[in-house]
């Protein structure tokens, strides 16, 4: 008989709109594969309300983050933030994110992204909640910023890491956790993140699809549509057990240990 796997995917957008008209079945579809918890990632303060409330709905299988992710942080008062520190305090919430910067695109300006990155590092630290982070081309100032906090949160996740080999060591150097998504499925881009897999320690590394996004490009048949499912985890996590010479059992078994330490599930 096949082994029935448990698994949990940390990042999920399951509020982007690309889901409106089959959410609940894509929902269905993940736990009918064995995706027990999934994580949804509150992006704005809007989405991390859409997010609490859909959880309302899967209590056993749905869990969210709340935060606003530093594209959106020029939209984004003062008020809001507090807002954002009531939101944290509900039932189904397991982290402060996703939070960072990019400096990539910046669609919030530089300084707009710092601050807003600061009041949610500060939350994390009040609440002892764990921080979801992003980042792209921004990793210096990030550190930076990790760095002068790190005594204070509890623990962080470096959301769908794919980044250098010295900056995968410069958070491992502070404890961070390691997401690792479907990019490492991509022929093109993923090189060098399908070489650094191994280096990061079984404690640390953690499993998402960032759906709808970065849909593994290796998958056959190839999907007719473009959009990621959370499905699709356990076809990450088949190449991540074979780039580390590990058997799938026991990187199940060791990527759900970690998210129950690091989200705090029991």
């Amino acid at each position: 008989m096949e082994k029935q796997y448990s698994w949990t995917d940390i990042g999920v957008n399951l509020t982007d709109s690309s889901f409106d008209k089959d959410r609940n079945e894509v929902i269905q579809q993940a736990i009918s594969q064995g995706i027990e918890r999934l994580i949804i990632t509150g992006t704005t303060l809007q989405e991390s309300i859409q997010a609490i409330e859909l959880c309302q709905q899967y209590p056993q299988h749905l869990y969210c983050t709340v935060g606003i992710h530093p594209h959106y942080a020029k939209d984004h008062s003062e008020s809001d933030h507090l807002e954002l520190s009531t939101l944290a305090k509900e039932a189904n919430v397991l982290a402060i994110g996703e939070t960072g910067l990019d400096f990539n695109r910046n669609f919030s300006l530089p300084e707009q992204q710092i601050s807003s990155f600061e009041k949610q590092l500060e939350l994390a630290c009040t609440l002892k909640r764990p921080l979801f982070l992003h980042e792209r081309d921004a990793h210096q100032k990030q550190l930076e910023m990790l760095k002068a906090y790190r005594d204070h949160f509890k623990d962080a996740v470096a959301h769908c890491f794919t980044g250098s080999k010295k900056e995968l060591y410069n958070y491992l150097d502070l404890d961070l956790y390691i997401g690792i998504t479907g990019w490492i499925c991509d022929e093109r881009r993923g090189t060098e993140l399908q070489k650094l897999v191994k280096e990061i320690p079984s404690d640390r590394l953690m499993l998402e699809t960032d759906a709808p996004y970065l849909l593994p490009r290796d998958l056959k048949p190839k999907p007719k549509s473009r959009r990621n499912t959370p499905n699709h985890l356990p076809h990450i996590a088949q190449k991540v057990a074979s780039l580390v010479g590990k058997d799938l059992n026991l990187l199940n078994e060791e990527t759900q240990k970690n998210c129950q330490r690091f989200f705090n599930l029991v």
